[in-house]
């Protein structure tokens, strides 16, 4: 079925990103969600937390300009980290918890407003949402190839 906006043609997609995210995850072993197969050295489970800090980064402390304590919690000494009492189930419920935030946000404004200035910028000047929004769905598509790659390496299952 046609969308009638480009607002919903973002969204749509980035549900549809998420969902994918979800279900790759879901079919790999615990071990397999904590084990890198790449020399970048990234797991699975790590993955998923820092598209779910992406979004929070590019709309809420970025876009909308608030206050956010740790923008980059999903990180430690520059890598992206995952706790051992994190588990998969609590990471999802907070990517659902992010996606719904974000799609507050987006159907508050429209694709051409300018953001708001705040530290996200460094001073620069803060972009339109649709620009938040090409680069959100860039990221999750990229990322979703790499997992592509990871869960054919450890599963063996390819596809959508």
């Amino acid at each position: 079925m046609p969308v009638a906006t480009t607002t919903e043609v973002f969204l749509g997609y980035l549900d549809y990103f998420r969902s994918r995210l979800v279900s790759k995850l879901e079919s790999l072993s615990e071990s397999e969600l904590r084990t890198s197969r790449l020399p970048s050295g990234w797991t699975p489970i790590e993955l998923l937390k820092h598209l779910r800090y992406v979004e929070l980064r590019w709309l809420e402390w970025g876009y909308e300009g608030r206050d956010v304590a740790d923008p980059w919690a999903d990180s430690v000494d520059g890598r992206w980290h995952v706790g051992p009492d994190e588990t998969l189930g609590q990471l999802i419920i907070h990517l659902h918890e992010q996606g719904s935030r974000s799609r507050a946000i987006v159907e508050s404004h429209q694709l051409s407003d300018v953001g708001r200035a705040g530290e996200r910028w460094n001073g620069s000047d803060p972009p339109p949402l649709d620009r938040v929004m090409f680069h959100l769905l860039q990221e999750y598509a990229r990322h979703l190839g790499h997992l592509d790659i990871v869960v054919e390496l450890a599963a063996g299952e390819v596809g959508e």
